[in-house]
């Protein structure tokens, strides 16, 4: 009897450690519900149904940073750095897992479309790669703050 007692509260300790979810401040994290999208969780605690909820993405609202590093035409090495963050955490959440894919795409496609690259200043560079990413990005909830390019 005692042992039954002592599993069932052990049970009802983790059920209620599950239910349990704290978010910490600068992130918020997507709450799915038999895998469609119910609501974002903003920092706070917050009580959950531990069967049917489920924490998708944890979305910090920081900033991130995107290094790459690629041989353009075969005459000039680029490497730099894209600074991003998200804004708008509700359009983010459904390409946030594919984010540093979408960047890194974005940057080496406006790179491969600028004429004479290394010519160029590379501020004024990174100035239009940052205007032409955020085109992009802004409908999906995400923004790139700075670009900063280097020359090889």
């Amino acid at each position: 009897m005692t042992t039954l007692i002592f599993i069932l509260i052990l049970a009802l300790a983790a059920f209620t450690a599950l239910a349990v979810k704290r978010v910490p401040v600068g992130q918020v994290y997507s709450l799915y519900r038999r895998g469609k999208p119910v609501r974002l969780l903003q920092p706070g605690t917050h009580v959950l149904m531990p069967l049917r909820d489920r924490v998708a993405h944890r979305i910090d609202l920081g900033g991130h940073i995107l290094r790459f590093q690629e041989s353009l035409a075969g005459t000039h090495d680029v490497s730099g750095r894209v600074y991003w963050q998200v804004l708008e955490p509700e359009q983010a959440d459904a390409v946030i897992e594919q984010a540093d894919q979408l960047i890194r795409s974005g940057t080496l496609d406006a790179l491969r479309g600028e004429p004479e690259v290394a010519g160029d200043d590379s501020r004024d560079l990174g100035l239009r790669l940052k205007q032409k990413l955020n085109l992009a990005l802004r409908e999906r909830g995400m923004m790139v703050t700075r670009v900063e390019l280097e020359f090889a």
